[in-house]
């Protein structure tokens, strides 16, 4: 679910609900090109978000029973960017995209995990308790500060590290995430190998993307000790109006 335009593809075909070809896609995203709609929809294929009846030149895609589940998360994940991020009149997927590109850097997880777990900390005390490098900590907290995360207590230098509202508020994110991802065995069986040598995701069955391993046990850890961040059951969202992906504006770039 990481990857930029993932959201609004999920979206749209949840909207259209049809089998669509790529350049049906493209054409209710005027704002992405054709050519990275199909990229994009060959990756979530191999992810096992959407499906093809068969593998034939401009055989059209529908989403899975997986790429349909994606729905309570979408809504937990807009309901919190509009909280605690941006309040204005955004398109919901617009609010995914952004909420998700937050949050799946790597170790991102792991540290917002320690500071609910520990309150106001240091950041060698963070990266200690994370297991992480000092210097790659420090540049992920300048990060996480600038995606409204994290925040000083104080302009001190050496001043320690909270979670911000926004950062606290992530129990429901998490536990919808959780939620969605503890049924992908049975949800997902992956598709046959490809007839032409490509590359790879190294764990296609890990659904945050670049946060890979690090993230899944985090999450794991937090079922087996539950903490006030990770114990959140998420709340009902209401349903995401038919018209609001048909406008946009491209948001921030990765």
């Amino acid at each position: 679910m990481g990857p930029k335009w993932t959201t609004w593809t999920v979206m749209t075909m949840l909207q259209e609900g049809r089998p669509l070809r790529v350049r049906d896609v493209a054409a209710r995203l005027p704002f992405v090109s054709e050519q990275l709609v199909g990229k994009r929809l060959a990756t979530m294929r191999t992810d096992g978000l959407v499906i093809r009846a068969d593998t034939g030149h401009g055989a059209p895609y529908r989403l899975s029973a997986l790429g349909e589940s994606l729905t309570p998360v979408h809504r937990t994940l807009a309901d919190w960017s509009r909280n605690y991020l941006s309040a204005g009149a955004t398109a919901e997927a617009e609010r995914v995209e952004d909420a998700v590109q937050r949050l799946r850097l790597r170790h991102t997880t792991a540290m917002v995990q320690v500071l609910d777990k520990g309150g106001p900390m240091r950041f060698v005390h963070i990266a200690e308790q994370a297991g992480l490098d000092y210097a790659f900590t420090q540049h992920r907290l300048l990060r996480l500060q600038a995606d409204g995360l994290v925040t000083r207590t104080d302009p001190r230098h050496g001043a320690p590290y909270a979670l911000t509202d926004a950062g606290q508020a992530l129990g429901p994110v998490y536990a919808a995430v959780d939620h969605w991802s503890t049924a992908l065995p049975t949800r997902w069986t992956p598709p046959p190998p490809a007839p032409v040598t490509a590359a790879q995701r190294t764990h296609p069955g890990i659904p945050l993307g670049a946060d890979g391993a690090r993230t899944a046990a985090a999450l794991r850890r937090s079922t087996a000790g539950p903490t006030s961040l990770f114990s959140h059951a998420p709340q009902p969202q209401p349903q995401v109006p038919s018209h609001v992906t048909a406008q946009s504006t491209p948001g921030r770039s990765w």
